[in-house]
């Protein structure tokens, strides 16, 4: 109780203290909690949850500000980690503090921080709540604006690995230096150019002590020699024309032999290009991406999401309804190419299309192949640990699809009172290597999904939605149904029943429904919710980065606030 009392007491004692005349505090709170109950049908068992029915995941943050000083910490507590969530998490501390003082000339931060140089491929440092995931950086971090149009970075310091202190031998340090040039701002006679030009470039490098690593190999222990300084390094640009923007960012990682690649010695490189078109009406946009050898971490001999230095950016379309993400992408840093297209049309109110309320039609399409890869030497086999691994042509594209997500969306309003949403997918999804399982064990899914989203607005403060879902396959668990049903009353109380039913399962004991009752509170800025009912198992993604959520059975309890 201690623990959970610290949580909400911090924010109300540093609030209530007047440090200084004009500072500033606040920040922000949320609790979840679940209490687990034993649920044969679905496998879980007291034994699995471990006897420890209780648990939760909370954080408080707060920040304080005077002038051009900042400072401020965020305590975590898991007690323990909710399910789906690692055990390294377990215990409570302060794992966030940071200091800083800005100005127009310099930005300096000593402590904890969240970074990313461009789009993130050379060096990214964030955190994602519903991932379990924080990867910030603790050491040194200074921005300097030496004249207008020109910015450069520095960082210093070493990744936040759950509750684990830095030793010279568990992670490494990451340097890195980012450079940004808005050429119409540094050059006044392109102020007011329509055309508009920003250049960038970064290097970053991770210094990790270990030098020599003993691997087993086809029955034998190799005596690798590791690099102890690896770099990745790149450039990027964005050029804006009126309506058209392109960004496109190239990175390079010098050989890193590691965990991840089977400890090869092959260079690795990444592309990554975003043109867009906009006008009113009519929105497109179009995505590659191409990644050869690009996992960049902190420790080396890590294979799961932790301590990435780097991110991969995600091009299929993240999905927010259940059976639309039940096979979501997970970025492949051994190799990928995709390609991803985008396409909105708006029909304004009282146009041939559009009718009396307008009309927003978009179309989407996204596919992931893997690399063309080949072996290096007649005496080598592709992957092999020790070698330069393969070798692939830039932009090369293998024939196995990994991922191909082709839907159409349709928003349309009937009236004052009534909308809806109307989608369709056709995704292929290829489980073994997604979900790094062995060759032929999976396979390949296919499924067609359909989806209505209906809201009947009755009055001003009542409003009542239905969503029906449908999954169709012949693959994995087969076809499932799922049904929402949601009241509101705004802007405070809304209660909810959610069903997804397992109908097409294969194996009749596991046609199950997994059914979720919720309600929930608003006050401002504070939220309270509770649910009962049944989680499926499955795989969470947020950009590319996912985990997975076994099947759970209990009562949960949401708290947040900010202040």
């Amino acid at each position: 109780m201690g623990t959970i009392s610290m949580l909400f007491l911090v924010p109300l004692v540093v609030k209530s203290q007047d440090f200084l005349k004009g500072s500033e505090v606040h920040g922000n709170m949320q609790a979840d909690a679940t209490y687990y109950l034993a649920d044969p049908k679905t496998g879980i068992t007291d034994s699995t949850l471990a006897g420890e029915l209780i648990r939760m995941n909370a954080f408080t943050e707060v920040n304080y500000s005077l002038g051009n000083f900042t400072a401020g910490l965020r305590f975590e507590a898991y007690l323990p980690p909710l399910v789906g969530y690692s055990a390294q998490y377990n215990g409570v501390g302060v794992p966030y503090w940071y200091v800083n003082y800005k100005n127009d000339f310099i930005d300096v931060t000593a402590g904890n921080f969240y970074e990313q140089f461009g789009y993130g491929m050379i060096f990214r440092t964030y955190q994602e709540w519903t991932l379990g995931y924080d990867n910030s950086l603790r050491g040194l971090r200074v921005k300097v604006t030496p004249v207008k149009g020109i910015t450069f970075k520095g960082v210093y310091g070493v990744q936040r690995y759950y509750w684990e202190p830095y030793k010279d031998y568990n992670r490494g340090i990451v340097k890195g230096f980012d450079a940004d040039f808005y050429l119409n701002d540094i050059f006044k006679s392109l102020n007011d150019a329509k055309v508009k030009l920003t250049l960038g470039g970064s290097f970053v490098s991770n210094y990790q002590r270990e030098t020599i690593k003993d691997i087993p190999s086809d029955g034998k222990i190799l005596a690798l020699k590791l690099p102890q300084n690896v770099s990745n390094y790149g450039g990027r640009f964005n050029l804006n024309i009126g309506d058209f923007n392109m960004f496109s960012e190239y990175a390079h990682i010098i050989n890193d032999p590691t965990a991840m690649n089977n400890y090869i010695y092959k260079n690795g490189d990444g592309l990554f290009t975003n043109l867009s078109y906009s006008k009113p009406g009519l929105g497109i946009s179009l995505m590659s991406k191409w990644i050869d050898n690009m996992s960049y971490k902190s420790d080396r001999a890590l294979t799961n999401n932790m301590l990435n230095i780097n991110y991969l950016p995600a091009i299929t379309k993240e999905h927010s309804y259940a059976l639309a993400s039940m096979y979501p992408y997970s970025t492949q840093p051994n190799g990928e190419a995709g390609i991803s297209g985008t396409v909105t049309l708006h029909f304004p109110k009282n146009s041939t299309l559009g009718g009396k309320t307008g009309l927003s039609v978009t179309g989407n399409f996204s596919q992931v192949n893997g690399l063309n890869k080949k072996q290096v030497s007649d005496t080598t086999y592709i992957g092999q640990i020790g070698t330069l691994g393969y070798s692939s042509g830039f932009w090369s594209v293998g024939d196995v699809v990994y991922f191909q997500d082709a839907n159409l969306e349709v928003n349309k309003k009937f009236g004052k009172k009534w909308k809806g949403i109307f989608t369709y997918l056709y995704q292929t999804y290829n489980k073994d290597v997604i979900e790094a399982h062995a060759p032929g064990d999976y396979g390949t899914i296919y499924s067609q999904i359909g989806i209505a989203d209906i809201e009947w607005k009755i009055t001003k403060k009542h409003t009542l939605r239905w969503e029906v879902q449908g999954l169709w396959t012949k693959q994995d668990k087969g076809n499932w149904a799922a049904a929402l049903v949601e009241f509101t009353i705004s802007p405070s109380w809304f209660v909810s029943v959610v069903d997804q039913f397992n109908y097409g399962n294969s194996v009749a004991s596991q046609q199950l429904n997994y059914y979720t009752l919720g309600a929930g509170y608003n006050y401002n800025s504070t939220r309270i919710s509770v649910s009962y009912g049944r989680q499926r198992e499955g795989i969470i993604c947020v950009g590319g980065v996912c985990r997975y959520v076994p099947a759970t059975n209990g009562l949960t309890l949401t708290f947040s606030s900010s202040f």
